[in-house]
């Protein structure tokens, strides 16, 4: 197996064991709302403040790994990832400390995936720098839908405690595998100039540059796209456990039943898009990186205005649309992620890859906040479980997602996005 294969390999090992904690909190919120008593406010709370500790770190990191070297980073940030998830298990008291806790846990994840997509990238050309970082995508969502599939059994059967600690102790094997596995590529050590004849070959006499030198409006309009992908993506991923849960509870099925059933639902649909993001990303390496954009966020947004309606009808309906959704709205993930890395130039790669986290995140501390809030105001601040009215939060999502199209259709007249995937726009 070739060195950057290897890497690859070892890196989505780390980032599935790793991102474990994300969302172990969703899969055992039945009954942490019931025990703190938190309303559908509280809850979009918890998750925002989550999403606000990875954008407050997330932009400082990506300089930081430029500076420093990208695997100090994912291997610190990892470890300490691992610490907060298991402090929540220890000092959880009420809602003030449960958000400081996911604001902690949200800071250290946050220095963990843009670095460890930079530290791929030194390792793979534009023309297959797609399918390297979908496969890191797709092992992160394998990470997100292994939280619920383990949390939510654990937690219906040993109490929420139990779910939280077994997604949250594996996060120390990942640091494991990073301090002794990953090794940085070998272009790290040349200068900037010859890291970009190395590593992406581009002629330095053609008319369109990479960033810095070639401005930055490539960069800007898919970082675009990326705040309405992620705009519907976390807040769809934060608040599918809740709403399976409350689906099945909606045909007939116990609190405990449905905890758990819904959890493992919810997993199914999360895990459904682990090889949806490899899959569009290997063809749009062929195909062009703004062509997937367009084709699979407009697959998800659609299904968003019918979704949240399904309430209280079939569970078997629901799950359907809901595994519909769960491929598409992650599907084009990595494309926006290897899209920038072929607009910049390698020695403000990992710096780019954090602004544009940083920004794409910033939508995922609003979406699941305004989902909460208008889920609250729909159902008159029930828990999450009994609320009955989901429609009008899912269509929000899907509203917030046209960007993601529409930014596409603008990159593609910008010369720039010829760089992206060797030229397949």
């Amino acid at each position: 197996m070739e060195k950057k294969n290897k890497v690859l390999l070892f890196m989505v090992v780390s980032m599935v064991l790793g991102y474990l904690p994300w969302y172990n909190f969703s899969a055992v919120l039945p009954y942490i709302s019931k025990e703190f008593g938190l309303t559908g406010t509280d809850t979009g709370t918890i998750l925002a403040a989550f999403q606000v500790g990875y954008v407050l770190v997330v932009m400082a990191t990506g300089r930081l790994a430029d500076r420093l070297g990208v695997k100090m980073v994912v291997f610190w940030a990892t470890l300490l990832t691992g610490v907060f998830s298991t402090a929540f298990i220890l000092f959880a008291e009420g809602f003030l400390s449960i958000l400081i806790l996911r604001l902690l846990t949200g800071l250290s994840a946050g220095a963990i995936y843009a670095p460890g997509m930079a530290l791929l990238s030194n390792w793979f050309s534009p023309r297959d720098r797609g399918k390297a970082i979908g496969a890191y995508t797709g092992a992160l969502t394998l990470a997100y839908g292994g939280g619920y599939f383990i949390a939510a059994p654990l937690a219906a059967s040993h109490g929420w405690r139990m779910g939280m600690l077994a997604t949250s102790l594996p996060v120390f094997i990942a640091v494991l595998i990073i301090g002794f596995l990953v090794e940085e590529s070998p272009s790290v050590c040349l200068g900037k100039e010859q890291q970009t004849a190395a590593i992406d070959t581009i002629d330095e006499n053609q008319p369109v540059k990479q960033a810095p030198e070639g401005g930055y409006t490539g960069p800007a309009l898919i970082t675009a796209a990326y705040m309405g992908h992620m705009w519907e993506l976390y807040a769809f991923w934060g608040w599918i456990g809740p709403f399976m849960v409350a689906s099945a509870s909606a045909v007939g099925h116990s609190d405990a039943v449905a905890v758990a059933l819904g959890g493992k639902l919810a997993a199914m649909i999360i895990l459904l898009g682990a090889p949806a993001v490899w899959l569009l990303g290997s063809i749009a390496d062929r195909w062009g990186r703004t062509k997937a954009i367009i084709f699979g966020a407009t697959c998800s947004l659609i299904a968003e205005f019918v979704f949240g309606f399904l309430h209280g009808r079939s569970l078997v309906l629901v799950v359907i649309v809901g595994l519909w959704i769960g491929f598409w709205v992650i599907a084009d993930s990595g494309v926006y992620k290897a899209g920038l890395t072929d607009m910049v130039s390698p020695s403000i790669r990992a710096t780019s890859l954090g602004i544009q986290s940083a920004i794409g995140y910033s939508m995922t501390i609003l979406a699941p906040w305004f989902f909460g809030k208008i889920l609250d105001l729909m159902n008159g601040g029930v828990n999450p479980i009994n609320a009955t009215r989901w429609g009008i939060p899912f269509a929000m999502l899907g509203v917030g997602a046209i960007l993601a199209p529409l930014a596409a259709l603008v990159l593609r007249r910008v010369p720039q996005s010829n760089l992206m995937a060797g030229g397949r726009k």
